[in-house]
């Protein structure tokens, strides 16, 4: 991609989506009934934006798939990841590689691994971390095909666990990694390690760049679970979709949150469709 990305010719919308659950089906990872969506951002030009927990390796593998050439966020926003030449500009503190320019907002995974160790001593729980996993393990527990497995391994800013036994001890982890400087993150299969960050920045960071690139824009978020809250606490068009058990994720409480009727992917793209007639004068609706 030479040069800055355009502005659109019709509407100025950015759209950040979560994927597990939300853009993808929380069992088949698939997006096949969004693909209708999908179509219609493309050709309204709309960027679309993946902010997930997965790591570079999986969203890379997926945005191929797609076609995808837009900012992406990784690990619960442990890094922002934008195109080489996307903006003019490029953010403070950040730095180039592998063509992109990448800012890195999390901790590294060596010191989470370490940190999780020293969570359960003081709490007293066994905590099994995406670290102390084979890629088989992780392929079981997840659902994932062994390649994609491995993809999600592949972490740099995010430490994935499961506690061994009764949940009830979830608020003195909590506890634990907040007197390290560290939090901790529920999403649907597990909760999350991380350091100092959320995906909620990482996105405030992207507006700002859009804003400054294209001046006045909407954007909207779609996601499924209390990790998707400060992502979609940022945006002007919050949405969230049911989950697979149906109903939605308890204490999402968002001013102006449309809930979605539709489990995941079927969710997501009743969403877009929402967004676009808010949007356009004259949307086709998508079927």
């Amino acid at each position: 991609m030479k040069g800055p990305f355009p502005a659109p010719t019709r509407l100025r919308v950015v759209l950040f989506t979560d994927l597990d659950g939300t853009l993808l089906d929380a069992a088949t990872y698939r997006y096949d009934t969004a693909r209708p969506a999908l179509d219609r951002l493309r050709e309204c030009r709309i960027p679309l934006i993946i902010c997930t927990s997965k790591t570079r390796a999986e969203v890379e593998y997926l945005r191929r798939e797609l076609d995808n050439r837009d900012p992406f966020i990784v690990e619960n926003g442990g890094a922002l990841y934008i195109p080489d030449g996307y903006f003019q500009d490029h953010p403070t503190g950040s730095s180039r590689r592998d063509g992109y320019c990448v800012l890195e907002l999390g901790v590294s995974c060596s010191r989470l691994r370490k940190a999780l160790r020293q969570i359960e001593t003081m709490v007293g729980v066994t905590l099994i971390g995406f670290g102390d996993m084979s890629t088989e393990v992780v392929a079981r527990v997840t659902g994932l095909a062994q390649p994609d497995a491995e993809r999600a391994r592949q972490r740099e800013y995010d430490e994935p666990f499961l506690i061994e036994g009764s949940r009830k001890s979830l608020e003195a982890i909590c506890e634990a990694a907040e007197q390290l400087g560290l939090t901790v993150l529920s999403g649907s299969r597990f909760h999350h390690l991380v350091g100092g960050t959320d995906k909620g920045r990482a996105c405030r960071l992207l507006i700002e760049h859009y804003r400054n690139e294209w001046g006045d824009v909407t954007t909207a978020g779609i996601g499924d679970d209390l990790n998707d809250w400060p992502m979609l606490e940022v945006v002007d068009r919050p949405f969230l979709v049911e989950r697979p058990e149906g109903g939605y994720a308890a204490s999402v409480a968002i001013e102006g949150l449309t809930r979605l009727r539709g489990i995941g992917p079927d969710g997501w793209k009743k969403g877009v469709s929402r967004l676009l007639e808010e949007s356009a004068p004259h949307p086709q609706a998508l079927s």
